[in-house]
């Protein structure tokens, strides 16, 4: 190592421990800071092709302890072919090391499409008049629920927009009680995620008290100026009391939060470091970073063009920003939705994505019409395979499709599935209960050709799960499966 990179290198430890912003506050322009963010990037395209500097950085990466959001930012501006390569089979490797092959998946249900905000990049606005504005009675839940059911669907994020009349708390709570309750056939949803707008410290309680999964709140950009101005109107503008959520809902006892940002609202590089900041934040103040980090990007929409936005990002960039992350938080989820095409859905998943949502509608009441229905739609939907055509691709892809929740039911959340997942111990539970699961989707739900691959999957993969015993106890629990008994894990 030659001196100038020796130099550098202790000078990007010293800049991250001297930094201007304070990662255990409270405060959201405290652990988010502009100038921290701005000095970062600047520093990262400075030394982009410091090819010393990237070789160390990638070092203490392969470590698998992740990355300061200074350090993940020079690997992100480096624009050498050979070390972006490094890169990416670097997060390949981090992503099998954790995660294996496994692909969890789950479907978004929109609730209701009423809203009192004004985001600019959301169809759902409050002044928007061409879109119908709806919100299912729990009737028209259940059908959903049926209609998720009988595609095989065990994992939910239900969505909707920010209206304290039409969209109370306790309209949400309801609806999360009438999901869990509904059992059709075989079919049931094991596990709810939330995706509903910043709320206060007692409703996040009511909502670990019902049982949900995750608690998922996109920042949707972290610039604060351009934050107010994509957002003008509603109780979305207010930056702080958003960005502060996730405190308060680790604060009402979630231990899952998941984070992320609609990338194309402002500058690329400027939100990468934004997001990991708020990761080092949570992680330094609750002990446990986000147990998801999503990377959806501006879609067209009703009343939306993304060309309207001046950051859009190339797919290739898109790619390389989800293999920083992993490389960064290698511990964390990562998920993407059908707002992307297929292709760019196959290569990101290769470089760091662990969950994705399969036979997705994000209209309200979508599942329950014959048609795909588009006059209620948050986004246009980019893959419209259906959940059997997605499994059965991943499966030609190498992947085991997972409908598994069983680290929720079994309490194996924040600090204790994180611990899970750093001591390896997750192939001994995951791998297993990932394979049981797809099993009954194989029988209950999957096309004749699906459910031939799925069982050269099964069977193949079996094999390599470390412990003896707990082999012969998944073998044994298939044998079960196909006999018609259900909801078997570890």
């Amino acid at each position: 190592m030659s001196g100038d990179s020796r130099f550098v290198a202790q000078r990007i430890i010293l800049e991250v421990k001297n930094m201007k912003y304070d990662m255990h506050s409270m405060k959201a322009e405290e652990f988010i800071n502009d100038a921290e963010i701005r000095e970062t990037v600047a520093f990262a395209n400075e030394h982009k092709n410091d090819l010393a500097l990237v070789d160390e950085i990638l070092e203490k990466a392969k470590k698998r302890k992740g990355l300061s959001h200074r350090e993940a930012s020079v690997l992100l501006a480096c624009e050498d072919e050979a070390k972006v390569k490094e890169i990416y089979d670097l997060a390949e490797q981090i992503k099998k090391d954790f995660y294996g092959n496994r692909i969890v998946l789950f479907a978004p249900l929109y609730l209701s499409n009423y809203c009192v905000n004004g985001c600019l990049y959301c169809p759902y606005h409050l002044k928007n008049k061409h879109i119908p504005r709806k919100k299912l009675t729990q009737e028209e839940v259940a059908k959903e629920v049926i209609a998720l059911q009988d595609m095989g669907h065990k994992r939910l994020a239900i969505e909707a927009g920010e209206d304290p009349v039409n969209n109370p708390i306790e309209y949400i709570l309801d609806c999360i009680k009438t999901i869990y309750s509904i059992k059709h056939k075989n079919g049931a949803i094991r596990r709810v995620n939330v995706n509903i707008a910043a709320t206060t410290v007692e409703n996040y309680t009511k909502l670990k008290d019902a049982g949900i999964g995750t608690y998922i709140l996109f920042q949707e950009t972290y610039n604060k100026e351009n934050y107010e101005v994509l957002h003008p109107t509603g109780p979305k503008h207010d930056y702080a009391y958003h960005t502060e959520a996730m405190d308060r809902a680790m604060e009402g006892g979630i231990d899952d939060v998941g984070i992320g940002v609609l990338f194309g609202l402002d500058n690329y590089a400027y939100e990468f470091a934004g997001l990991l900041m708020h990761a080092e934040h949570l992680e330094a103040v609750h002990g446990v970073g986000p147990h998801t980090i999503s990377v959806p990007r501006v879609k067209p929409a009703d009343d939306i063009d993304p060309d309207d936005f001046d950051n859009s990002l190339s797919d290739d960039m898109f790619c390389k920003i989800a293999a920083c992350i992993r490389i960064a938080v290698p511990y964390t989820g990562m998920i993407i939705s059908t707002r992307e095409t297929p292709e760019v859905r196959e290569k990101i998943i290769r470089l760091g994505v662990s969950q994705i949502s399969g036979g997705s509608r994000t209209s309200v009441g979508g599942y329950a019409e014959e048609e795909r229905p588009q006059d209620t739609a948050q986004f246009d939907v980019s893959d419209c395979r259906t959940l059997d055509e997605v499994v059965n691709w991943l499966m030609r892809a190498g992947y085991i499709p997972s409908f598994c929740t069983a680290c929720y039911r079994e309490g194996r959340t924040g600090d204790r599935f994180m611990e899970l997942c750093k001591s390896g111990q997750i192939q001994n539970c995951c791998h297993p209960n990932a394979l049981m699961t797809l099993k009954e989707f194989l029988i209950d739900y999957a096309s004749d050709d699906t459910k031939r691959i799925g069982e050269e999957v099964i069977e193949r993969e079996i094999d390599t799960i470390p412990k003896e015993k707990v082999r012969e106890i998944v073998r044994e629990r298939l044998v079960k499966i196909a006999d018609g008994e259900r909801d078997f894990r570890f």
